[in-house]
């Protein structure tokens, strides 16, 4: 199962909540805290319905929580005193776990090196616990607790959860029990148990994992006062236990109670059976995980191996030439052809544009890929494109594009609004207008994900930094090499038009792809930030707008326009400009009529479990490549009908706003950018399709499945 993970929110304290549990440490002193004594501090659950987290074996599927102390010198933690489990059955599989309201209790105890405060008072403890809470799908959460103690008084707010927990957790039991191995079987005999159990219908739990077939049927008896069970052996068993620790249960809800008992094992363990029924591309991507866990199998490269360094830089430089098709780069490059234009006749202004042009470019790229590494580092889950994940980002970009495309109407100069020392040096500084027009293209080109870029991209994580940075910086140089290749030859210069009163023209109609891309940006935003965000943002604009144009006049008109306009912008920003950043719940990919369904951690899986296909869209409202695919090869009515017709589940992952869980799936594809297309069938390995989508790529796909 693919788990994504999801970091619990909450402040420093005794409390952490998620949307699926409330997690609360606590702690039962009663005596305060003197040296020889022990102590109890525990981890309780309440799970949302339906939800579950794990015991200690958490059957076929899951993890066990664990807790990670910092405690004061002189207190010493012991292991979880696990209560008694539930099965939970989920499809063909079962787990052991708990769910409703569990406490998780912990004895830790205070020695002889336990030095209380000089004044009294109470000592921190703190916690860091991770846990895997499950219902269809399986989310890793983890939280940070702080609890104060005090040393002197007594702690017993939380006295019957404890006690309570205290009554359902197993005790040991002092009857003889044993296991026998009985071919592809274990026989189950425990001896001494209670009078009121004798005859009843136990559950059992063994504390090994990955012994028994968990979800299997399995007989049990009483042979007078002794209990006996036949319990399925897994195919896949991976222990073999000298001595096997076993639960059992008896009773419901409160009157639920368990008796643990370690069993001695006789007979010889059979031999591991190998996986059957695996089908060879399955089973090289398991073995490639097993030797590169860092670079997933479902990477589209040759059965031979991962890629080289060699061929991630090449795919790096191809995808950066073919970024200069995206149209999300469009006009930034209208300004490139007029920059060109201005040096048609002067070969070396023409040379130190371009060179320019391009190290703005290459640059650019370094510092993303440098602050997208940082961060990850850091522990942050981000991928490529992940400023646009930002309204503020997305925001400023829109701000930007505006401003652009008013210069190039011809509403102002910066010149008139610049410094005369700032002016004077843009002027004597051509090339610096070249690079800036580079970093330009990076901002608004970075969320596009070419062909040849994404497993570069994808490989470039798993990397050191050194060669991570060199994909990212060949990227730039890919995007930037036919300019700077036109820059250099001479020919080039030559077939461009003569500077003249054209050029004026040309320059206010390169206004208009400014204005498109400040449209694209606002749409986008509302994506993030809902309709009264988009609209704050276009009201911000207009605003702006009449700012710009009011310093534009002369005279007492000026003064007093432009004094208006600062305070209707002041006003603006106060009062709208908050819905801007403010996030909204994303809508659902699916409708009444739509056959797609949203994306969820475990759902893949799910699927392919129940025997189905599964194409999965990770997309984004700001990948214009995504938009493109959307709108054509996805939208095909033929293309879909076949896909009907398979009954292959579609699924769309949005990555509009950040997502820690697409961001653990598209890592374990070997990817870390939108737009990625996947079609995976029962027993195969995924397939990761072209990020320029066509209807015949998809339809071999499928004919191949």
């Amino acid at each position: 199962m693919l788990f994504s993970r999801a970091q619990a929110q909450g402040a420093a304290g005794p409390v952490v909540t998620t949307e699926q549990v409330r997690a609360e440490l606590m702690a039962h002193a009663p005596d305060g805290l003197d040296p020889g004594k022990t102590v109890w501090i525990g981890l309780q659950l309440v799970h949302q319905p339906h939800w579950h987290t794990y015991w200690k074996n958490p059957g076929d599927s899951g993890l066990p929580t664990v807790l990670q102390w910092t405690l004061p010198t002189g207190m010493v933690a012991g292991e979880i005193a696990w209560p008694t489990p539930k099965k939970i059955p989920i499809g063909n599989l079962a787990n052991y776990g708990y769910e409703d309201t569990v406490l998780l209790p912990v004895p830790v105890t205070i020695t002889p090196d336990f030095k209380p405060p000089l004044l009294g008072g109470s000592v921190p403890v703190k916690l860091k616990a991770s846990w895997l809470i499950c219902r269809r799908e399986c989310i890793p959460q983890d939280g940070e607790f702080v609890l104060s103690v005090p040393v002197r008084g007594s702690t017993a707010l939380n006295t019957s959860a404890f006690e309570a927990t205290w009554k359902g957790s197993p005790k040991d039991l002092a009857g003889e029990s044993k296991v026998e191995l009985e071919g592809n079987a274990i026989k189950v005999s425990v001896a001494g148990l209670p009078a009121a159990w004798q005859g009843k219908t136990l559950d059992f739990f063994p504390e090994t994992p990955e012994v028994i077939e968990t979800a299997a049927k399995w007989t049990q008896g009483w042979q007078g006062a002794v209990w006996t069970a036949q319990v399925p052996l897994s195919a896949h068993r991976v222990q073999s236990p000298a001595v096997m620790p076993l639960v059992l249960a008896w009773g419901e809800s409160a009157q639920r109670s368990g008796l643990a008992t370690a069993a001695k094992v006789s007979g010889a363990w059979p031999k591991v059976a190998p996986l059957e029924g695996v089908s060879p591309g399955l089973d090289a991507a398991l073995k490639a995980n097993a030797v590169v866990p860092a670079i997933p199998t479902a990477l589209a490269v040759p059965a031979s191996g991962a890629p080289s360094l060699l061929i991630a830089l090449l795919g790096a430089l191809l995808g950066g030439m073919i970024l200069n098709l995206m149209p999300c780069v469009f006009p930034v490059l209208a300004i490139k052809v007029m920059g060109f234009t201005q040096h048609a006749r002067d070969r070396r202004g023409h040379r130190i544009s371009g060179i320019a042009y391009t190290v703005g470019v290459v640059l650019s790229f370094l510092a993303l890929g440098a602050l997208m590494l940082g961060l990850r580092s850091a522990g942050e889950q981000l991928g490529w494109g992940f400023q646009l994940q930002s309204p503020a980002v997305v925001a400023a970009l829109a701000v930007l594009f505006t401003v652009i495309g008013l210069n190039l109407a011809g509403l102002f100069e910066f010149g008139h609004f610049l410094p005369s020392s700032l002016a004077t040096l843009e002027a004597r500084n051509p090339a610096l207008n070249s690079m800036l027009t580079g970093v330009l293209a990076v901002a608004v080109a970075s969320p596009c994900t070419a062909p040849f870029m994404g497993a570069s991209l994808g490989l470039a994580l798993g990397l050191p930094a050194a060669q991570a940075l060199l994909i990212f910086a060949t990227i730039g140089l890919g995007m930037a090499l036919p300019y700077l290749a036109a820059s250099l030859v001479p020919a080039v210069a030559r077939s461009l038009p003569r500077p003249g009163v054209w050029m004026i023209t040309f320059r206010r109609a390169m206004a208009f792809p400014m204005f498109a891309t400040v449209v694209w940006l606002v749409w986008v935003l509302g994506q993030q930030s809902g309709i009264d965000g988009a609209g704050a943002l276009l009201a911000l604009l207009v605003a702006l707008s009449m700012v710009i144009w009011s310093l534009t006049l002369v005279g007492r008109s000026r003064w007093l326009l432009s004094g208006l306009s600062v305070l209707a912008f002041g006003f603006i920003v106060a009062n709208a400009g908050p819905y801007v950043v403010k996030a909204v719940a994303l809508q659902s990919a699916s409708s009444a009529t739509d056959r797609w369904q949203p994306w969820e951690p475990g759902k893949v899986e799910q699927v392919l479990a129940s025997g189905q296909a599964v194409f999965v869209d990770y997309t984004a409202a700001w990948c214009v490549t995504c938009q493109y695919n959307k709108k054509t090869t996805l939208a095909d009515a033929a293309l879909l009908a076949d896909l009907q017709a398979r009954k292959v589940v579609m699924l769309r992952a949005d990555w509009t706003r950040r997502d820690p869980a697409i961001t653990a799936a598209l890592a374990q594809l070997g990817r870390n950018g939108v737009p990625v297309y996947v079609l995976q069938a029962p027993g195969r390995a995924p397939v990761v399709l072209s990020e320029i989508l066509s209807v015949a790529e998809v339809r071999a796909a499928l004919a191949a499945l």
